[in-house]
């Protein structure tokens, strides 16, 4: 069973993706999920890091020409339910090894041009929608307000190195996601903590 104290390396959570694809294809299923965290900067060249889970943020429906179509992953399909679990087990990951924990953004809504700047890696007919760096970077800073500086959403933000422009658009998404005086307080510090830390490893 996986220690999720301890983060899975990204070649084991690659081979359990290849691992499901093979699977829902041997199935004659389909599917189209978008990730973030981790897996996601990986996938995009972002960061390399291990990480403990596959965060699920949405399904997808791809279409010939344009935006793909992009809905709540919950309730995942029973086939795909039971494909994460049976590679679960048969890799001796935590059941929970692919999830849809994040998927609660959908009740405040998504960073703008989410679903415009996939990325799609294939595995098997499991096809990986991976957003990009504006999305990431809102959803990485909406994360660390959170969690706050030391958390590794934080130290995600720093990696992608944004601009000034890409953390203004991201702090005015994140202020329309809680209406709280606490929360919109806390904005100008992150973007403070952001802009000294890059600047000190410039």
């Amino acid at each position: 069973m996986l220690d999720r104290s301890e983060p899975t390396t990204l070649g084991a959570l690659l081979a359990a993706l290849r691992a499901l694809g093979t699977l829902l294809e041997s199935q004659g299923a389909t599917e189209h999920l978008v990730v973030v965290g981790g897996v996601a900067m990986n996938l995009r060249g972002f960061h390399l890091r291990g990480t403990a889970d596959v965060d699920v943020i949405a399904r997808g429906t791809p279409v010939p020409e344009g935006v793909p179509l992009l809905f709540a992953p919950e309730p995942l399909p029973p086939a795909l339910q039971a494909g994460i679990l049976r590679v679960a087990r048969d890799f001796g990951l935590d059941p929970d090894w692919m999830n849809t924990v994040v998927a609660s953004q959908w009740l405040t809504g998504m960073p703008p041009g989410l679903a415009g700047d996939l990325e799609w890696h294939r595995f098997g007919t499991l096809y990986v929608g991976v957003p990009g760096r504006e999305a990431m970077i809102a959803l990485k800073l909406f994360a660390a307000l959170d969690l706050g500086p030391g958390s590794v959403h934080m130290q995600d933000l720093l990696r992608l190195r944004p601009t000034d422009q890409e953390l203004e658009r991201a702090a005015a998404w994140a202020a329309t996601q809680d209406a709280s005086e606490a929360f919109h307080a806390q904005i100008p510090q992150a973007l403070a903590h952001v802009r000294s830390q890059l600047r000190i490893a410039e």
